[in-house]
């Protein structure tokens, strides 16, 4: 994908619930050097690299990497906007420090792990669940897997906090601007508004798999007006759009072939 910006994975898989359990005993540490190693070892070893590499460890198609950085850069976007405070995020002040994280950082990386068991487990009857599983084996935190677990309406998980309805609403708009975005004759981001999404929605044999009523009542929970959330949306993906190949660099290499 030419991400040179994303870290380069080891082979083996990231056990965060692992390397935090040895570094809970080790010898000598009192019950308090032992909080603190945890918060400490917490920190480090759920992070945007961590989240990155969980990803390309189950997902080899590229456009699925891309609708993952889509959705993560959404989902940042939305935290600059409606984080105010840890509990919009499910969680409470304590509950944040020690999770160890930035409100951007966490709703990153849950726009960017979201699908990440969908190449392997496509159906419904596995997709999120299989993924649910993977993350509660490898010790990560229930705020983030009750996140991806929502984000299916099927799963019957109910979006109660800000994070968990900023991903319903970003997760298909996501997708769907970037279908919009390569039809146009620069295939760039920037020949892309408001008025161009609404008027592909209306075509229901354009990108026929993106559900739009799930863009519609998205934007509606998260309590926002469509229009402004997709322009929103666009202007969050602008910024990474040589990331999502859609800053017109693939329209010129075919013209100059």
């Amino acid at each position: 994908m030419g991400e040179g910006s994303d870290p380069i994975c080891g082979t083996r898989p990231v056990d965060v619930k692992g390397k935090m359990h040895k570094a809970a005993n080790l010898a000598g540490e009192n019950r308090n050097e032992a909080a603190k190693s945890r918060r400490s070892r917490a920190k480090s070893m759920i992070n945007r690299e961590t989240a990155w590499c969980l990803l390309t460890e189950f997902t080899q198609s590229e456009s699925l990497c891309k609708h993952a950085l889509a959705v993560e850069a959404c989902m940042r976007a939305c935290s600059r906007k409606f984080a105010t405070d840890p509990g919009t995020s499910g969680l409470s002040e304590l509950e944040f420090a020690e999770l160890g994280l930035s409100p951007e950082e966490l709703w990153g990386i849950v726009g960017l792990v979201h699908d990440f068991d969908y190449e392997k487990y496509p159906s419904r009857e596995d997709h999120p669940y299989k993924g649910n599983e993977i993350l509660k084996q490898r010790g990560w935190p229930e705020v983030i897997r009750r996140a991806v677990m929502s984000h299916a309406e099927y799963t019957g998980v109910t979006r109660h906090t800000p994070l968990e309805k900023a991903l319903f609403a970003c997760d298909e708009l996501a997708g769907f601007i970037t279908a919009v975005a390569l039809i146009k004759p620069g295939k760039s981001l920037a020949e892309v508004d408001a008025n161009s999404v609404r008027k592909r929605m209306k075509d229901k044999a354009f990108a026929r798999k993106v559900n739009r009523e799930d863009i519609v009542n998205g934007a509606a929970a998260l309590g926002v007006d469509l229009d402004e959330h997709i322009a929103f949306c666009i202007e969050a993906l602008q910024g990474i759009a040589d990331k999502l190949g859609l800053d017109g660099s693939a329209a010129k290499v075919v013209g100059s072939a």
